[in-house]
């Protein structure tokens, strides 16, 4: 390598890391087609894999469906898809009409676009390099006929890598929610998500504890088995919102695993999360009236 180029190659790596020199610049807005007109994208973040992130994906789109909105999810975790079984849309395939796809819709009417939907079979694997999946999601935004949707839901792949940047710097993103478990490690990772959401300048809405108790089935007492509740702390030590906390529920698992989450997941999961997105959402029209007047 000449010189040169390590010179120029240093100077990129430090401004990523250190944020030195003029901020890097991300790619213009993917637009949206005829057939859509998603008024909200959430995404749904973690710093690690393996916290929840597509569960808590899955809460918020029932629940504000439940409410009477309509609502669509966004599967970003190409090679780990999760959301379409959980959903009970197994076995189920997308359709393409006059090179649009279009999303297949659950039981309750979200709509969903997943990798698994597009496969000839759902256990086959996605080995695709970031570009080629930086570029899925492209498809899945402008080629998608979502149609009328208040609410786009982006299940993001755990960490900081091409998906996110690419949702982050191309979809209109009106904030983030970031979902964590209660182990030490985890107030670690939650900083690398809040980290990347600010230099992005992606609002957070705030954070989830997934995993946080297991609660007796004999007395109700609550068993804390990754230690104390680290969520307040957590908020606390990045400036942001406590937005709640699931429990070890083996019922909630088994649901997801028969497809029958919809239909099973309590009234009221999460509901300080589901609020704090409708607020935000309420928060952006009213911004939006105001530029149109």
């Amino acid at each position: 390598m000449e010189t040169s180029d390590q010179e120029r190659l240093r100077k990129e790596v430090d401004e990523v890391l250190h944020g030195k020199g003029k901020q890097p610049q991300g790619p213009e807005l993917f637009k949206q087609n005829d057939y859509s007109n998603v008024r909200h994208v959430i995404g749904v973040v973690s710093g690690k894999g393996g916290v929840g992130k597509s569960l808590v994906c899955g809460v918020l789109a029932v629940e504000l469906a439940r409410r009477g909105a309509r609502v669509g999810v966004l599967d970003a975790d190409i090679t780990g898809p999760s959301i379409p079984k959980m959903l009970g849309l197994s076995g189920a395939r997308a359709r393409g009409v006059d090179e649009l796809i279009v999303p297949v819709k659950t039981k309750g009417g979200i709509e969903v676009m997943s990798a698994n939907l597009v496969l000839e079979h759902e256990t086959d694997p996605v080995i695709w390099r970031g570009p080629v999946v930086a570029g899925a999601i492209k498809q899945f935004w402008e080629d998608c006929a979502w149609g009328e949707l208040d609410y786009l839901l982006v299940d993001m792949p755990p960490g900081t890598g091409d998906v996110p940047l690419t949702v982050f710097q191309s979809l209109p993103v009106d904030g983030i929610v970031i979902v964590s478990s209660p182990q030490d490690l985890v107030q670690m990772v939650v900083g690398k998500a809040v980290n990347m959401a600010n230099m992005m300048q992606v609002p957070v809405l705030g954070l989830v504890e997934n995993m946080a108790y297991v609660e007796c089935p004999d007395c109700g007492r609550k068993i804390y088995p990754f230690g104390p509740s680290r969520l307040k702390e957590t908020a606390e030590a990045f400036d942001i919102e406590a937005l709640g906390q699931l429990p070890i529920d083996p019922r909630i698992a088994e649901s997801c695993d028969r497809g029958t989450f919809e239909d099973e997941l309590p009234a009221g999961t999460l509901s300080e999360a589901v609020d704090t997105v409708v607020s935000v959402a309420e928060f952006v029209d009213a911004l939006r009236g105001g530029q149109e007047g």
